[in-house]
């Protein structure tokens, strides 16, 4: 088994993108069949079917409404929802947060089941807690969702069976309330970050004046810590009510009647309650004319933002009219996009980033959302460059190149979906199902939609998209917020600064749009193509191997999971591991400076007009061990794709002064924000402390910035992505090899040699990461200045697998890890209800990834949690861990990680994605050695000899090996503790006592990083919380 990062991510960040899809049956070129889809004639009135296409849909006598369809996508899998048309709005004040405990303690105890039972059952069949089996309270509807496994009689209807306890049999008593609000109190405290106030804040301004403002899911601290268990109960009695509910099952199942009668079975004998169902009220939000402002500062906000939100009354999609207003809609704000992404690439840009978008908030109102994120002391300019492109808009519309743009990007789309079709997921269209129940969306079924889209399209015109501008007014029911760091931006400044745009709208003083040229194709010259110089069949997986005349390796898998879909992924050994620390600073910032400038020959702007319609993203990725480029496209975009990866290799990218200081302003933002961010401090320790003090390791700081030499950087990423030999390419998808090898000869075999080329790197040339963990306990509390107290723990125990068990034991190590989350959060969280989440992380690229050398790294246990319960709760989880090293886990615990592990296997098998991972790692296996086809058989056998071995005594003894034993006696404890202010220390002092402070801590799992501010601001996560 390999040790190098994964790298076969969807790509992002520096690739150049399209569209995505859903899908159809052959293997044809994509369009044929989407170009024979005949056109509909349809009367501008004419109303959508009311009730949903392809589904069977009806009303239990009780009240209950179902829709019920067979798809076979994923393979004997089943998603199950139960909708109910109540939220956090119909509160009472002394209940804010009740509707969101309910949903928690329906996963708890009902009158079957006791204890989180529900939960256990449900992994035990393999879905698990999280992936498969979650819920969300929202401010206007609560969500139940399952999905699971029916390749096995009776699974379907006891999942079923679970939905309809939901429904009316939560048990709430007082004790099963005491033991889940710790972890509703947890969820509380986790959303009390910069994040969530800037939410909350915005939240409350937005709908200023109506009882949504002052109903957020999650409630108040002193209703979840306080309100008893009679209130909930009422409340669930009150609002429970069946004909307020839809149950949904979409799945692999083959009559769907019989399922009808499973809900019937489960539901039908369910009596309505002897009251009349509650009415649900409407709860109005008033509109205003004149703007609402807001500077807020939040002093750990990860960056400067502005957001102008312009509230509208949400419109219900009834006729074909409506239909097409909606395409007019999203082509605005798909052309309005396009616009604001070049303005933030010009020199000296006014933003960093910015999107709009339209989105439902509320059940009443809908909202058109501009954000954008920028420098600091930059948000009054942000917001002015904002409004005056929409009020350019207004008064000049967009060109007819824009507009064929934005029609290209939403046929493209259309059109994969639309091929796609019988490979939809189950998920997919349970969530179009429950709009329909939820929000009378129309459920029209893919091939008329397709129909729709494809007739009314091409006959939206430039003055027809325009029109939605208006929404964008400041005059209509307008908020507009700036959140910074540090107060520098005034009501006043905002003021003038709307005065200012709509005096110039007025006066007509906004000059039209300036359009680029746009270069018409991405390969000037077409390369002389390469040969084969070697090819082999890879039958065990389906494969076929290549060797190029340039050296490249490729390796293709013909499959049909998608047919819009083929992903690829190109790797090289050498990576940041090679470098030296005093070039390791300018090197690391290659990519980021490369990809502004752009990395295929363009600048990212002009780029984006270069591939509207098309499907086809290529981004890179320059890691520890390794470089790799990874794609995503359209069988028809594959040409596209791969003339981007011939551009990369052969584009030398060269600094421009404008684009590096772009990028080194956006750096120092971040490096600003990650200092202002209390989790940082913590996040460098943990790393200090658990990888050693290595300037790998170490965070960038705004000195070493101003070391960074662009040159240097670029001529670094130019060499990493230069030499075709030293690259093997796995590509996976809806291939015709008569159509795609020609491709590939093209334009990856005519990526030219290299002269005088240094000998490709392989894995036992690498220099390994100065990693090394410590040998004694350390226990440390990092303190960090915080608004609001926040917890955070992270215990690491040391790995080391020795080469002779490799093949195993990196099993065994995937096994571990999710026993050990399983086992600790139902210790932290089901039972003393302390915690909302556990996260297990692995990490094993700890030393030189020699094909003979030992394996290190760290597992480490993650939570956050209350400050004061940190110390108890590193007890328990050392108590826990030692417990199983001691006694073994159970025959059920063993069980259940065999049946999640199969189930995400046999999920995995019908993925593109999984097949392009698991073909890499065979080739970056240790064992690899020039056969990729019986490499990847031998890691198959490894997986199946430990399942089969995996016994509880087998586990007990992996813990042992895998982990030091006993635990206690080698780990590291890292938290995140509040700084107490001056006051709070003083009145410490004073109360001190002989006892101390225990040292022990606490860390978190999802360190990952920097908060994407200008989007999460006006995404409703706070109005919508999962459980």
């Amino acid at each position: 088994m390999d040790l190098l990062p994964p790298a076969t991510e969807p790509p992002a960040g520096g690739g150049a993108g399209g569209g995505a899809g859903g899908g159809a049956g052959r293997r044809l070129r994509r369009g044929v069949g989407f170009r024979s889809l005949k056109l509909v004639t349809v009367s501008m009135d004419e109303s959508l079917p009311a009730e949903p296409v392809g589904v069977a849909y009806g009303r239990l006598a009780n009240g209950l409404t179902y829709y019920v369809r067979s798809n076979p996508k994923p393979r004997m899998r089943a998603a199950l929802s139960l909708a109910v048309k109540v939220g956090s709005v119909v509160e009472e004040e002394d209940e804010r947060g009740v509707a969101h405990i309910v949903e928690h303690l329906a996963f708890s105890a009902t009158s079957r089941y006791t204890n989180h039972d529900i939960v256990k059952f449900l992994e035990s069949i393999g879905a698990e807690f999280g992936a498969c089996q979650n819920a969300l309270t929202s401010s206007d509807e609560t969500i139940y969702e399952l999905l699971v496994p029916v390749d096995k009689p009776g699974l379907l209807s006891q999942a079923i069976s679970v939905l309809a306890e939901f429904s009316s049999e939560v048990r709430v008593s007082p004790e099963d309330l005491e033991k889940e609000r710790g972890a509703v109190l947890e969820e509380y405290r986790g959303g009390r970050n910069a994040t969530g106030r800037m939410q909350d804040s915005h939240w409350a301004l937005l709908f200023e004046g109506s009882k949504y403002a002052e109903r957020l899911p999650i409630g108040t601290e002193k209703v979840i810590r306080t309100v008893p268990h009679e209130a909930v109960r009422q409340f669930y009695r009150q609002w429970y009510h069946l004909s307020n509910m839809a149950v949904f099952a979409v799945g692999d199942f083959p009559d769907t009647q019989a399922v009808v009668e499973m809900i019937k079975e489960h539901f039908g004998q369910k009596a309505p309650a002897s009251c009349p169902p509650p009415v649900i009220p409407d709860f109005p939000v008033p509109s205003h004319i004149e703007p609402r402002y807001s500077c807020f500062v939040e002093s750990e906000a990860a960056g400067s933002a502005v957001v102008v939100s312009c509230k509208m009354p949400a419109d219900r999609i009834k006729t074909v009219k409506d239909y097409r207003d909606s395409l007019a809609e999203s082509m605005f704000h798909c052309a309005l996009n396009q616009r604001l992404f070049k303005i933030s690439r010009r020199n000296d840009p006014p933003y960093f980033s910015c999107s709009s978008a339209a989105d439902a908030l509320v059940r009443p109102v809908k909202a058109y959302i501009i954000t954008s994120s920028c420098r600091e002391r930059g948000t009054v300019e942000a917001l002015e460059s904002m409004l005056l492109e929409v009020a350019r808009v207004r008064l000049h519309g967009f060109s007819e190149r824009e507009i064929s743009i934005a029609r290209a990007l939403m046929m493209s789309d259309i059109e994969s979906a639309y091929l796609e079709r019988d490979q939809m997921q189950s998920t997919t269209l349970r969530d179009e199902f429950l709009q329909h129940f939820l929000h009378e969306d129309p459920v029209v079924g893919i091939e008329y939609e397709a129909q729709l889209q494809k007739t009314l399209l091409p006959h939206i015109s430039s003055a027809e998209v325009v029109k939605f501008a208006a929404n964008f007014s400041t005059t209509s029911s307008c908020v507009i917020k700036v959140v910074e760091p540090h107060a520098h931006a005034s009501l006043e400044d905002l003021k003038a600064v709307v005065l200012k745009v709509n005096t110039l709208e007025q006066d007509n003083a906004i000059p039209p749009w300036d359009e680029e040229q746009i270069p018409e194709e991405i390969v000037s010259q077409n390369p002389e193509p390469g040969s084969i110089l070697d090819k082999v069949e890879h039958p065990g997986i389906g494969a076929t191997e290549m060797i190029l005349s340039n050296g490249m390796r490729i390796c293709y898998k013909c499959t049909d999971f998608l047919d819009d879909q083929v992903v690829f992924t190109g790797f090289a050994y050498g990576g940041l591991s090679e470098l030296s620390e005093d070039e390791y600073t300018s090197c690391s910032m290659g990519s980021t400076i490369a990809g502004e400038i752009g990395i295929f020959g363009y600048r990212p702007s002009v780029l984006m007009d270069m591939l509207a319609g098309k499907r086809a993203e290529v981004g890179t990725k320059v890691g520890a061990y390794m470089r790799s480029f990874s794609g995503d496209c359209s069988p028809s975009d594959l040409e596209t794709a791969l003339q981007l990866v011939y551009q990369l290799f052969t584009t030398k990218v060269e600094p421009r002064e404008e684009e590096v200081k772009i990028v080194m302003q956006m750096a120092e933002e971040a490096i600003y924000a990650q200092e202002r961010d209390p989790y940082t401090a913590f996040a460098n320790r943990a790393r200090e402390i658990n990888y050693g003090n290595s300037y790998f390791f170490k965070p960038i700081r705004i000195s070493d910035l101003k070391k960074v030499d662009p040159i240097r950087a670029c001529g670094y990423f130019n060499n990493c992505f230069k030499d075709p030999s030293a690259f093997t390419v796995v590509i996976v998808g809806n291939i015709d090899p008569s159509i795609s090898v020609p491709l590939i000869l093209q334009y990856l075999g005519g990526i030219p040699k290299v002269r005088d080329a240094v000998q490709p790197l392989t894995r036992d040339d690498l220099k390994g990461l100065p990693f090394k963990f410590p040998e004694t306990i350390i226990r440390e509390v990092v303190r960090s200045p915080m608004v609001e107290a926040q917890c955070f723990v992270q215990l690491g125990f040391p790995v080391v697998l020795k080469s002779t068990t490799m093949t195993e034991d990196i099993h065994y190590v995937g096994f571990l890890s999710k026993l050990l989350e399983t086992k600790i959060m139902q210790v932290l969280r089901f039972k003393y209800g302390q915690v909302y989440s556990v996260n297990v992380g692995v990490f094993l690229g700890g030393n030189k990834p020699s094909r003979s050398g030992d394996v290190r790294g760290d597992i480490s246990v993650n939570f956050s949690c209350d400050p004061d319960m940190s110390s108890k709760l590193v007890d328990f989880v050392l108590e826990e861990i030692s417990y199983l090293q001691n006694e073994g886990p159970s025959e059920e615990d063993v069980l259940t990680i065999l049946e999640i592990e199969q189930r995400a296997h046999e999920n995995g098998l019908q993925e593109n994605y999984y097949w392009l991972d698991r073909i890499l790692r065979s080739y970056q296996s240790r064992v690899y050695s020039g056969d990729v086809g019986s490499t990847f058989e031998i890691q198959d056998e490894g997986r199946l000899k430990v399942r089969e071995a995996l016994t509880p005594l087998a586990m007990q003894l992996a813990l042992q090996r895998v982990l030091p034993f006993p635990c206690r006696k080698q780990f590291t404890v890292v938290i995140l503790m509040p700084k107490p202010s001056c006051w709070n220390s003083f009145k410490a002092l004073l109360t001190w006592s002989s006892g101390g402070f225990n040292r022990d801590a606490k860390i978190l799992a999802g360190m990952a990083g920097a908060i994407v501010l200008a989007v999460s601001l006006w995404r409703y996560s706070r109005s919508t919380l999962r459980s």
